[in-house]
């Protein structure tokens, strides 16, 4: 085969389906995860530090902004364009260097708006790293808050809609695969829901820390500067301003272990909806899940009869790809060689990339559950076929009243066979109990065995 042609960039020569094929569902976090928006997140950082010094009255250097320059300055992050970030990678061919690139962006700006007293203290007391942890954590903040959470939301309700919808259907547990006592199927959603719920908290609750302290995390150059000024508590208040948590304690870079921290609580969330896609593609293929049929759509390119439980396979590919990402940030970005090392940098412009794919899989787990249909003829099926699952609620009453080897009559009844409903009562008139108790026995079935699973699910 020949060399392929000098291609133009579209879904279609994308290297990464993220931007390829799943193009149109990673499409919210472009402005976020992209390199443009982490060249925007720098700009908002420069910007709003040079602001806040223009404010102290103890840098008498740097005139106070008047209102229109101050509007100005606004403006470089409200109004920021692809144009504007793609003036920044010009500057980077020459400079070599991602954030001095923004610096001398934001010296043309101080230009243009005949703010020159200002140029000095673009990027004042700052090393690169006082720049990239905060705008690698605005990202985190804004993504996590704007995608993320609204997307596992959505799958939340999906599940608790479905879990009272079916809090009654019961249903054969299956425990080693093998039947055990009965359960809901919406006893079984509500326990996705639970499981789902907390990690989401989780997720919603870490703090995303930033630094703003220097080259080692000692305000050096700043007390050299200004010796007066008290740093630290500046630099905490410009990165709590910036709605961050602040960490005083770093070197060059913040140590990202609350992005390991994020990075497992991401994952741990993918893993429950892992879980979750792999137990019901179980169901439809045991028959008590049906699909909803999209007319349009083709099962199989050669069985036309195929409807396939496509949505749930694209979720759990996707979150296996996201947690591979995810697991590794989470073991090598806390750790750095002596004060710095520049391996986290490559590794954090893969974080979009992790976060892709988790919305990816969001989006097909959220399609896959809209299309679910119970069957609960299948359901009531596979109970009535189970009645050695009253061997346990049986053997539990003989308990009760004190008969010996209660647990081993009922494994020499049922223990690897079928049993029916008269061999079960033929069983319960044999034992020495009150007849009360023998007539409850005898009118419970597999079907109505269901302990609270309805009002547990009911209550998710």
């Amino acid at each position: 085969m020949s060399a392929a042609p000098d291609l133009p960039c579209s879904p279609l020569t994308a290297v990464s389906p993220l931007d390829g094929r799943y193009a149109r569902l990673t499409g919210a976090l472009k402005p976020l995860c992209s390199e443009f928006g982490l060249i925007r997140y720098r700009v908002l950082v420069e910007v709003r530090w040079l602001q806040l010094l223009a404010r102290r009255a103890d840098i008498a250097e740097l005139p106070r902004f008047d209102a229109h320059t101050e509007a100005f300055f606004d403006g470089i992050v409200s109004d920021f364009s692809l144009r504007d970030a793609e003036r920044v990678k010009e500057i980077e061919r020459t400079t070599n260097h991602d954030v001095k690139a923004v610096e001398y962006f934001l010296r043309e700006k101080c230009a243009e708006c005949g703010a020159t007293a200002a140029i000095p203290f673009l990027h004042f007391a700052c090393t690169s790293e006082d720049i990239n942890n905060l705008a690698y954590a605005l990202m985190i903040e804004e993504t996590r808050r704007d995608v993320l959470l609204p997307a596992a939301g959505r799958i939340v309700e999906a599940l608790a809609a479905l879990a009272h919808a079916f809090a009654d259907a019961p249903m054969l547990a299956r425990t080693h695969g093998q039947a055990a006592t009965p359960t809901t199927m919406g006893k079984e959603l509500a326990n996705v829901v639970y499981r789902l719920r907390r990690q989401r908290d989780q997720l919603a609750a870490q703090p995303v820390l930033g630094k703003l302290n220097g080259a080692v995390g000692n305000y050096n150059a700043h007390l050299v500067a200004y010796p007066d000024i008290d740093w630290a508590k500046l630099g905490e208040d410009f990165v709590t301003g910036l709605g961050l948590a602040w960490n005083p304690y770093t070197t060059q870079i913040e140590p990202h272990d609350y992005l390991a921290e994020f990075a497992g609580i991401l994952a741990r969330l993918n893993t429950v909806l892992i879980d979750f896609c792999r137990d019901t593609w179980s169901y439809i293929a045991i028959g008590y899940f049906r699909q909803k049929r999209v007319e349009s759509e083709v099962g199989s390119s050669t069985m036309p009869h195929k409807v396939n439980p496509i949505d749930f396979e694209n979720a759990e590919g996707n979150f296996g790809i996201a947690n591979a990402l995810l697991e590794h940030f989470a073991q090598k970005l806390p750790i750095s060689r002596w004060q710095r090392d520049l391996t986290d940098s490559t590794v954090l412009r893969n974080l979009g990339t992790a976060l892709g794919h988790t919305v990816i899989g969001f989006d097909a787990c959220r399609r896959g559950i809209a299309k679910l249909e119970l069957d609960r003829a299948a359901l009531d099926a596979d109970l009535d076929q189970a009645w050695e699952v009253l061997a346990e609620p049986v053997q539990t009453v003989m308990r009760r009243y004190g008969i010996a080897d209660s647990y081993e009559a009922l494994k020499a009844l049922t223990r690897g066979v079928r049993i029916d409903r008269a061999a079960l009562a033929a069983f319960l008139d044999t034992l020495a109990i009150p007849e009360a108790e023998r007539a409850r026995l005898k009118a419970l079935t597999p079907r109505s065995y269901i302990g609270a699973a309805t009002t547990l699910a009911r209550k998710i």
